[in-house]
Formats: structure tokens, sequence, C-alpha cells
């Protein structure tokens, strides 16, 4: 039960992150979160009509012989963007490694000495903290103090 508990929440946590992360042209040769995200809302829009198409289809001819394998790739195509929440939501809650750590913590410290108010400073952050100092510094910095990072 707590398994199925864990990959509910992973699920959440990936939709959650994938709201959050900044669609920004920079990060996309530092992180494939952008790629991950596109394909996965690509996913979601698609891949159920692409599940019921499989199975409808062979219904419509009377193919039953040919059903079990409509419905594995039906399972398949339903499986996709499931696949992309749960990589995104293990992703959110991965510590950062120590050179994305130090990154983190500039920006941030950058963010506040501009005077902005901003939740403290984590001691081990993870991509979800990153995600949302990413986007509090594309929103709130200028162009001239992003430029150092990109």
């Amino acid at each position: 039960m707590s398994n199925k508990a864990g990959f509910v929440h992973s699920l959440k946590d990936g939709q959650k992150y994938m709201e959050t992360w900044p669609m920004r042209k920079e990060l996309n040769l530092l992180f494939p979160e952008q790629r991950i995200i596109k394909a996965t809302r690509f996913g979601v829009k698609v891949m159920p009509a692409i599940a019921a198409i499989s199975v409808l289809t062979q219904m419509a001819f009377n193919n039953y012989q040919s059903m079990p394998q409509a419905v594995i790739i039906a399972l398949f195509a339903i499986s996709m963007p499931i696949q992309g929440m749960w990589w995104l939501g293990n992703r959110a809650n991965t510590q950062l490694p120590p050179s994305l750590a130090g990154w983190y913590r500039e920006i941030h410290q950058k963010i506040v000495d501009s005077g902005c108010a901003l939740e403290p400073l984590k001691s081990r952050p993870r991509y979800k903290e990153l995600a949302n100092i990413l986007n509090r510094a594309f929103r709130q910095l200028d162009k001239s103090a992003l430029e150092r990072w990109f």
C-alpha cells in the first residue's frame, strides 16, 4: 500500500513540478526538464485517443483475435504520460548536486539582495526548490542580473 501511495505522490509531485518549472530557452541546454514536460503534455493530450483508437478499430472491423495486441498498445499509450509525470515527480524530490546547490544559493542571495521577500534558504535543496527560485529570478530580476548565469 505504501508503495502505491508513493507512486501516486510521485505523480502529483510531477504534475506540480511540471507547472513550476520555468519553460525558458536559457535552461534548455542545462536541464532535460523542458523536453520531458513538452513530451508529457503532448502525451496527456494525444495518448488517450491513440489508446481508444487502437481498441475501437479492432472492434469496428470485428477483428477480435487482434484485441489482445490492441489492448497492449492502448496500455502502452496510456502509460507514456504517466511515465513522464513519474520521472518529473522523482526529479522534483531529488537533492541537487553540490554544483547546482551552490547555484541555487547564489540566485537566492541575488533575489534577496534585490529586496524581494523569499522563503528561507534550504540547506539541502531539491530540484523543486531550484525550479521555484529560477521562476522567481526570471520574474523579478532584470536581464543584466541574469546574464551571469545565462
